[in-house]
């Protein structure tokens, strides 16, 4: 599969900042590619980059195999979905879309047709006499996402494309998009600093940290193998336990935790680890029943909190040694599950990550 984009060894700086470090990578033709990472990071500069709104300071920039790094945005095959959707008010929903349409020249016997095809593929027909001023949050989203899929762009870029709706309006449009981007089999890059919305989009996430990719695969591989602490962080909540192996066997080690906890985690180099137990892969029953079963690493310990979350509820439980743990479960009424309830936690071997003590960073990625 040929490649849609392709970042050679791009830097970029403000002043005394490297927004962008020698950063290079590539995305596959018809491949969603999730940006993420916390503010300031440098993903915005990338996506600009991209755009053309952005001239780097060193390396090279192709779409389509085409050498894009000195182009004008308009040069480029690219669409764009900001941020705040920057719809055209005094337009009505079908002078929105065709507008791209109309400034690259497009046959204009052909342009109606173009637009009701695109409010069908984000389910507004009927839509295309309104103004933005009188659509909701999310229908604004959608006639944003038709307008830049409307010139068949070769990429689609979308810069924190959810993020000026309330949360459920959120996941309720995650899907869509997904769907609309299938349908059209474009190749699309998100930026966003949500890793739900990351791990929800992107067929591939990666994760930058201070202008640098530092890791990047699948949703379920970062999530599930994070390289660094840095990366268990961001990508969800995780717990973490400091301790030192006293012994190693066939992929395995024995390690005893600070407060004295003995465990079983996979084989680590180091002597001294970090070791991160995801909180909805930690098993939690009353201390007085058989407790969790088939589990080698558990722990005496007593509930100090319980937050419910609709479906679900965190339980923050503080072992006999002294660890705080924070627990994920689904939320079943009446379990006797509350504060002060004394409990017996424990988790598998394959539950938890093992990291050197102190990786707070991994190293540059080329992909």
């Amino acid at each position: 599969m040929s490649n849609a984009v392709e970042f050679h060894g791009i830097r970029r700086r403000f002043g005394a900042v490297a927004a962008v470090d020698d950063v290079s990578f590539s995305i596959a033709a018809g491949e969603t590619v999730a940006l993420l990472g916390p503010s300031g990071c440098g993903k915005t500069t990338i996506l600009r980059i991209i755009a053309g709104f952005e001239r780097p300071d060193h390396g090279m920039v192709s779409i389509g195999g085409r050498d894009v790094t000195a182009l004008k945005p308009y040069e480029r095959n690219v669409g764009l979905l900001f941020q705040h959707y920057a719809l055209f008010p005094h337009m009505t929903v079908a002078e929105n879309i065709a507008y791209g349409l109309r400034h690259r020249g497009t046959d204009k016997r052909e342009i109606p047709d173009r637009v009701e095809e695109m409010l069908a593929l984000v389910r507004l027909q009927g839509f295309g006499s309104r103004r933005p001023q009188q659509l909701s949050g999310g229908q604004q989203q959608r006639v944003a996402l038709a307008r830049a899929l409307a010139t068949r762009p070769g990429l689609v870029l979308l810069d924190e494309p959810l993020s000026a709706l309330d949360a459920k309006l959120r996941q309720d449009l995650r899907a869509e998009l997904k769907q609309v981007l299938a349908a059209v089999n474009s190749t699309a890059m998100v930026v966003t600093h949500d890793q739900e919305e990351a791990m929800s989009l992107g067929e591939r996430v990666f994760l930058m940290q201070s202008g640098r990719i530092v890791q990047t695969g699948s949703p379920s591989e970062v999530y599930g193998c994070p390289g660094s602490r840095f990366a268990a962080d961001f990508m969800g909540r995780a717990n973490w336990i400091e301790a030192r192996v006293t012994r190693r066997e066939t992929g395995l080690a024995q390690a005893v935790s600070r407060s004295g906890l003995s465990l079983t985690v996979p084989h680590c180099d180091a002597e001294a680890i970090d070791i991160c137990v995801r909180p909805e892969n930690i098993v939690l029953s009353a201390a007085d029943t058989s407790g969790p079963d088939g589990m080698v690493n558990s722990a005496s310990g007593r509930i100090l909190n319980v937050a419910l979350l609709g479906a679900t509820r965190q339980i923050l439980v503080e072992t006999s040694g002294g660890d705080q743990l924070l627990v994920m479960q689904a939320n079943r009424v009446g379990d006797g599950l509350d504060p002060g309830k004394a409990v017996t936690i424990g988790f598998p071997v394959d539950a938890c990550i093992t990291l050197p003590a102190g990786n707070q960073a991994a190293a540059s990625t080329s992909l």
